[in-house]
């Protein structure tokens, strides 16, 4: 595997781990203000990210490399408003989407075809999760600091109700 490839790889290993401890770490923060619906969706969110974490390692694995963990800082805990939570984990998403666009890139210019194929269904999979982020954000900043607001966002959270609305049957999941 071309060495460059192989740390980037590595690295967004780490940045996935990292995302785990941030939204587990956003978990908390709504579980602190009894908004159980939020906190349940960032705890899956969490272990998605640790999943994430766990293919890249699984692959590099198989493709004969030995897999380097590095320290994880712990994550901000502190925050002002729902706002800023949510604001903060849509930029992470955007930053994890541009993490893999880098990777695919690379292993486009190294023809390495095996970690193309590996990246494809990330890729679709990390979009669909920016898109669902950038919809949560427009949801909590339309419901602003009101307090009446964000507990039906918690409901719905609860309820499993938190996709965007798609015309299109591919991503229709209500």
């Amino acid at each position: 595997m071309e060495p460059a490839l192989l740390e980037g790889l590595l690295q967004h290993l780490t940045m996935e781990r990292r995302a785990s401890a941030f939204y587990f770490a956003n978990s908390l923060w709504f579980g602190e203000r009894e908004l159980r619906g939020f906190s349940r969706f960032f705890q899956q969110e969490s272990q998605s990210e640790a999943t994430h974490a766990a293919s890249f390692a699984d692959y590099l694995i198989a493709r004969g490399q030995t897999v380097q963990l590095e320290e994880v800082a712990a994550p901000r805990q502190s925050w002002d408003s729902f706002e800023d939570v949510m604001a903060a984990s849509f930029l992470l998403e955007a930053d994890v989407t541009a993490s893999l666009q880098q990777l695919y890139s690379q292993a486009e210019r190294a023809s390495d075809n095996r970690t193309i194929v590996f990246l494809d269904p990330i890729m679709e999979g990390q979009i669909q999760s920016e898109n669902l982020f950038a919809h949560l954000l427009g949801r909590v900043r339309f419901a602003g600091e009101q307090q009446a607001a964000l507990l039906i966002l918690d409901a719905e959270f609860t309820n499993g109700q938190y996709n965007p609305f798609y015309l299109g049957e591919r991503f229709n999941n209500n």
